[in-house]
Formats: structure tokens, sequence, C-alpha cells
């Protein structure tokens, strides 16, 4: 079985396009485990139920952001050692810097290329 036939990952989205176009690469690229949630507070409540190997999410979402979302995760045993991709359109310099210090293992910027996800996801887990 190889890594992309196991691999389950979480995309964490406020915007139905967004996940939908996030969960269309990770199909173009052979994964098939995947989870969906439009907010960081459902995301964070199910996977300490069902942890995942990966999550993919927003930065810009309401209630709770990706890097909260990251925070909650690393602070509770069994879901901090999830890796996590941060997906942005805006990058800066303050966000990358507070995400690596939250643990954060990669980030995607939008808009983004099915290549692009599959070399960041590559990056946290391992050549799929």
């Amino acid at each position: 079985m190889s890594l992309k036939d196991s691999l389950r990952i979480m995309v964490v989205d406020d915007m139905t396009v967004s996940r939908g176009l996030v969960t269309q690469a990770l199909e173009e690229l052979g994964i098939f485990h995947v989870a969906t949630e439009a907010s960081g507070r459902a995301a964070l409540s199910r996977l300490a139920a069902d942890p995942v190997h990966l999550v993919l999410a927003d930065y810009n979402m309401p209630g709770m952001d990706g890097l909260q979302l990251l925070e909650g995760l690393r602070r509770n045993r069994s879901t901090q050692r999830i890796g996590y991709i941060l997906v942005t359109g805006t990058p800066t310099p303050e966000l990358v810097q507070k995400g690596q210090q939250l643990g954060l293992n990669n980030m995607v910027r939008k808009p983004f290329t099915t290549a692009t996800m599959k070399k960041a996801i590559e990056a946290v887990v391992g050549r799929l």
C-alpha cells in the first residue's frame, strides 16, 4: 500500500469553493481519504476525536483562524503531531514567523496548482 493510499487528510476552509479546489487537487494526486470542515472550531473537535495525518487549513476563517486552529492542535496530546499546512493568499513575513513558532509544517500560497500542493505535502509527509 502506497503512502497516498493510506494518507488521511482534513481540509478546513470556510469557503465551499476553496474546500472543493483543495479536495480536487488531492484527488488529482490520488489522495481520496479526505475529510472537510467549514470552521476551525468544528475541525478541532473532530480531530481530537479522530486524528488524521495532515491538515490543510485556510488562514482567513471567522471565529478561529488557521493559526488559532494550529495552536489548538499543538496543545492537545492526541493532535499535537498532526502535520499542518496553512493555505493563504497573503503569506506575510509576520504570518510565516508566527506559524513557525506554533509548529507550522509548511505553507501553500493561493492560488495554488496541483504541483505546488504536491510539493508542499511531500515536504511534510514524504514522497507520494
